[in-house]
């Protein structure tokens, strides 16, 4: 391909400072928005609302960044996606679909990401509307939401250089199991690299592995200056999924090359080329949603686009989702965004009594820095790139 971003150059990691502030930026602005996002999730909004909303405050919060680079790419990682209740993930509407409201006590899914220079950071979170730690949501809802939030929180405190996958799959297993749960099926956590938020790499992640994933997903060790997106998924139903009867609106290019026939394919595919690069986006991003899908088809079927279905708990249950994006550094991990969720908004009648688990857990999540007292306090990661771009 010709883009600009491809490189046979040796791609560069977080060990160089100005990757790794674009890193953070892209973290910064995505729990940022997702902070918005969450005060919108109130009764009677509309999830096309919220999803516009999102997408519209990535935009504009990194096009305030990097102005002096013309040709620096920024914007959304993965367009804003609000799942309900059973529905898994995926689910970003388009005007002309059904419109779908917000409830109370529904549980919410939460999921977005952004970019600077094609240094993602993505990142989902759950809420069950109307819950507090005075009023806190139960039953089996809050029993997905904490295992689901334990999981993601052992999981961070294990992706550090010189463990293995192996050591998060098997440990998140124990957490779903005190709490009567069970990860979905075959999900899987990456690796991620420039320009790919799913990068092509045998470093991957994966809950409740299927019999074919037992064999194909090898295992590995995490190392040094590696960038993860750790994504996790809980419910008390049996862990299967199925399609969810919804128009799927996300997709992501692929590196398939094919001569399109059609002058509304070219058009639509030049468009996501210049636009998205290879992130993932909606089609509600595009103003003519006819002429979108006109040319959407043909990508599709010679697979210049990979599709996004929406899913959902194949026993109807409810799913909660955890996801950030964490960085590994010689002493420990930086987890660049989420980790924003209070446990005290869920009531359950199950814990973890796992030693192990829980001197795990009682662990700072922080990573040790040496001399504190001596460095002065560091400016933002946005804040840098504001001054010095």
């Amino acid at each position: 391909m010709s883009d600009a971003y491809d490189s046979e150059e040796e791609e560069l990691t977080i060990e160089n400072d100005a990757v790794l502030t674009k890193y953070k930026t892209a973290g910064e602005i995505s729990n940022m928005v997702m902070k918005a996002i969450i005060q919108e999730v109130i009764p009677g909004a509309s999830v096309i609302d919220i999803c516009s909303f999102g997408d519209k405050l990535i935009t504009d919060e990194t096009a305030k960044l990097y102005k002096k680079d013309k040709n620096l790419k920024k914007g959304i990682a993965f367009p804003t996606c609000v799942s309900i209740n059973e529905v898994v993930c995926h689910f970003s509407p388009l005007r002309s679909d059904p419109v779908v409201n917000v409830k109370e006590g529904d549980l919410v899914k939460i999921e977005l990401g952004a970019h600077i220079d094609g240094y993602a950071a993505v990142v989902a979170h759950t809420i069950v509307v109307g819950a507090t730690p005075d009023a806190p949501a139960s039953g089996v809802m809050a029993d997905a939401i904490l295992a689901a939030h334990y999981c993601s929180e052992v999981a961070l405190r294990l992706i550090k250089a010189g463990n293995s996958n192996k050591q998060v799959t098997d440990t998140i297993q124990k957490i779903t199991d005190s709490y009567k749960c069970t990860p979905l099926e075959g999900m899987l956590s990456y690796q991620i690299k420039r320009y790919q938020t799913e990068a092509d790499t045998d470093k991957q992640i994966v809950l409740n592995p299927s019999e074919i994933q037992k064999k194909e997903v090898k295992d590995m060790e995490f190392a040094v200056h590696e960038v993860y997106a750790m994504d996790v998924f809980v419910t008390p139903g049996t862990g299967k999924t199925k399609e969810y009867n919804a128009n799927t609106t996300v997709y992501r290019r692929t590196e398939e090359i094919y001569q399109l026939k059609m002058k509304a394919s070219r058009a639509f595919y030049s468009d996501v080329c210049n636009r998205f690069t290879l992130m993932p986006f909606t089609l509600r991003a595009f103003e003519e949603e006819t002429k979108a899908k006109m040319g959407l088809k043909e990508c599709v079927t010679h697979e210049l686009l990979q599709a996004y279905p929406v899913q959902q708990d194949a026993t109807g249950q409810p799913v909660a989702q955890f996801k950030f994006t964490v960085l590994v550094v010689p002493n420990g991990n930086i987890r660049i965004n989420g980790g924003i969720f209070d446990p005290a908004t869920c009531k359950s009648e199950h814990k973890i009594e796992n030693k192990e688990i829980e001197d795990l857990l009682a662990q700072s999540a922080n990573r040790k820095t040496a001399n504190k007292k001596k460095k002065k306090k560091a400016k933002s990661a946005a804040e840098e790139a504001k001054t010095t771009n």
